[in-house]
């Protein structure tokens, strides 16, 4: 029995990486801003910010991603919200083929091939209809801690 391994970052499409970024940096007081990068492959520029955490903990990673052209299948989702917002959130599992065939063997749509995600992992989607009404991302948990 496949289960997901823990939440690795919430995915915040942004028409804007700089306000974004300006925004949890001076609003929500982000720990750590990762410098951001295009992935062209993917259709987007990403940013990872980390949130403070509690007692020693590490807070929540957000992936913020912005995109790249007008071919970016998230230029649709900013049309639709203009100011942007949640779009994904991203589970790890420890193996990537394992997880897509157990996926498709409940009958979850999974949205292409896996390829390489924004932490250099392999990575694929799965449908909100098959996902509770979320866009979820699945991937391979990275082997060294981002």
């Amino acid at each position: 029995m496949m289960k997901l391994g823990r939440l690795n970052h919430i995915g915040v499409a942004t028409p804007s990486l700089e306000k974004s970024i300006a925004y949890y940096r001076d609003v929500m007081g982000a720990t750590k801003i990762h410098e951001p990068f295009d992935l062209p492959a993917q259709g987007v520029k990403v940013c990872f910010v980390d949130t403070p955490g509690e007692g020693g903990t590490a807070g929540t990673q957000i992936e913020l991603i912005e995109p790249f052209d007008e071919s970016s299948p998230i230029t649709a989702f900013i049309a639709k919200n203009p100011a942007g917002g949640q779009h994904h959130m991203c589970y790890e599992v420890p193996d990537i083929l394992e997880a897509k065939a157990w996926f498709e063997a409940k009958g979850a749509r999974v949205l292409g091939e896996p390829r390489i995600g924004a932490h250099g992992t392999p990575i694929f989607f799965v449908h909100p209809k098959d996902m509770n009404g979320v866009l979820t991302e699945i991937m391979e948990t990275p082997k060294e801690a981002h």
